[in-house]
């Protein structure tokens, strides 16, 4: 905790602070400090109950994720208030664990909007790289009713799993693009040059005409 303290920059935090994240240590010094410790599950476990967000980041680097039961990570997801914190732990946490499916099945549908995030998360990343058994129609079909009166970070959530859809997809992607369209969400978010708006009809067709050129190329 002590070498933790010794990374906190004020202005780093600043800045976290305006995406709702409450540390202020540089993630790259964070990382190293985790290559130098290794695995450590212990350790992980001891590090994430002090509740500071610095700390979780580190213990999600060294711990096993296979080593946790199901309900520890349901517990540790509702007590991850960061959107760093969270998406750190489905990405390199849940995401390798052999609950992954049930949480992704039970956050889905659950009541808080920060929760139902991770939720959509996990269904992205099976839309990516595992699709089998998913109702893709039905997931637009959510998508389509629910994600223009989600809060920010649902709302986030799922356009990502809509744009993923249309990117992966290429039968749905009319329909992908077409939703995109009538709800209008992130039409309007600021992008810098350089980068593609998230806004799903933009995304999308950019993200299929790179992969056309690199199968052209």
């Amino acid at each position: 905790m002590a070498e933790l303290a010794a990374l906190e920059d004020r202005k780093i935090r600043l800045a976290n602070q305006r995406h709702g994240d409450d540390h202020g240590v540089n993630l790259g010094r964070l990382r190293d400090l985790a290559k130098r410790l290794k695995t450590q599950h212990e350790l992980a476990r001891r590090l994430w109950t002090t509740g500071d967000s610095a700390a979780r980041l580190l213990a999600i680097l060294i711990c096993r994720p296979k080593a946790f039961e199901r309900g520890e990570l349901d517990a540790m997801l509702r007590a991850a208030r960061s959107p760093k914190v969270q998406d750190w732990l489905v990405n390199y946490v849940v995401n390798k664990s052999p609950h992954a499916e049930q949480l992704r099945v039970a956050w889905s549908a659950d009541p808080d909007p920060a929760v139902a995030s991770a939720g959509w998360a996990l269904t992205t990343e099976r839309v990516i790289r595992n699709p089998d058994g998913l109702d893709l129609a039905a997931l637009l079909e959510a998508i389509e009713a629910n994600m223009k009166a989600a809060p920010p970070r649902l709302q986030w959530a799922m356009n990502e799993c809509l744009g993923q859809i249309g990117i992966e997809h290429a039968e749905h992607r009319d329909r992908v693009i077409d939703i995109g369209e009538r709800l209008g969400v992130l039409k309007d978010y600021p992008t810098p040059p350089g980068c593609t708006s998230p806004f799903v009809p933009i995304w999308v067709g950019e993200m299929v005409r790179r992969q056309a050129a690199r199968a052209g190329g």
